[in-house]
């Protein structure tokens, strides 16, 4: 637990954790957080290369976390073009909105049945604190660590809803399903930063009034919030494509101007 009550997910290892890590778990998850950080965008091109230079290790374990990247669909491959962050299809994006809606709107109603009267304060405080990190996260004093650190309690938060409907089924297949993962990267991309007041101390208050149908309702339009701007933003980074730079063999991505 950090000074705000909240715990980091256990996806995102701390830097220490990594030394004890595999080569391949230690370049997937460095990987993986330059993508969720921005650093590395949707349609950015991935050179195993120039990846193990950074990562300081060999292109074995670079390319074992990009396959496993590319398996859960965050990095796509084209034959004779390379590797490069995936570009997803505005279908793509309401697919998984639509996945992520249906396990959610679940884990509202379960967690507003279910949640113990502890569990619903600490829900109200991880709430109150996720507000006051987006609301600084998104002026323009804030760096992209910090951002960065506000998306991770952003995962944890919603993640503490799916613990809180106590069936661990659902929460694993939460977790899994990278339903939270898919939407934080679309946020990086849109760069959609700016949201309601009290937007997570409002579904908290919902779900704790016990009020199982509203719970769902409400869920829905939390995760419904902001879906169009970031098909906008998203569809106008598709129009990119790839092609090789013969001169000097290495890989570009042309986007409009």
């Amino acid at each position: 637990m950090n000074s705000l009550g909240l715990s980091k997910p256990k996806r995102f290892p701390r830097d220490g954790d990594r030394d004890n890590m595999g080569l391949a778990e230690r370049a997937y998850q460095l990987i993986l957080d330059q993508i969720l950080q921005g650093s590395l965008q949707i349609g950015a091109i991935l050179s195993r290369r120039h990846l193990a230079e950074q990562l300081k290790m060999s292109l074995l374990p670079v390319a074992e976390a990009l396959q496993r990247l590319e398996n859960e669909g965050l990095v796509e491959s084209r034959p004779r073009a390379g590797t490069r962050v995936r570009i997803p299809t505005d279908e793509e994006i309401r697919g998984r909105f639509e996945i992520r809606e249906a396990l959610e709107c679940q884990a509202a109603r379960l967690c507003a049945e279910r949640a113990s009267l502890q569990e619903r304060l600490e829900l109200k405080r991880s709430a109150d604190n996720l507000d006051a990190l987006l609301a600084s996260a998104g002026s323009q004093q804030a760096g992209q660590d910090f951002a960065f650190a506000t998306e991770k309690y952003h995962v944890e938060f919603h993640m503490r809803i799916a613990d809180y409907a106590h069936s661990p089924v659902l929460r694993d297949t939460i977790e899994k399903s990278h339903v939270l993962v898919f939407n934080w990267l679309y946020n990086t991309t849109s760069g959609t930063s700016s949201l309601p007041r009290h937007f997570h101390a409002f579904l908290t208050e919902v779900i704790s009034s016990g009020d199982v149908d509203q719970a769902e309702k409400t869920m829905r339009e939390h995760v419904r919030y902001g879906l169009e701007e970031i098909q906008r933003v998203v569809a106008i980074r598709s129009a990119g494509t790839w092609r090789l730079k013969r001169s000097a063999g290495e890989l570009i991505r042309t986007s409009p101007q």
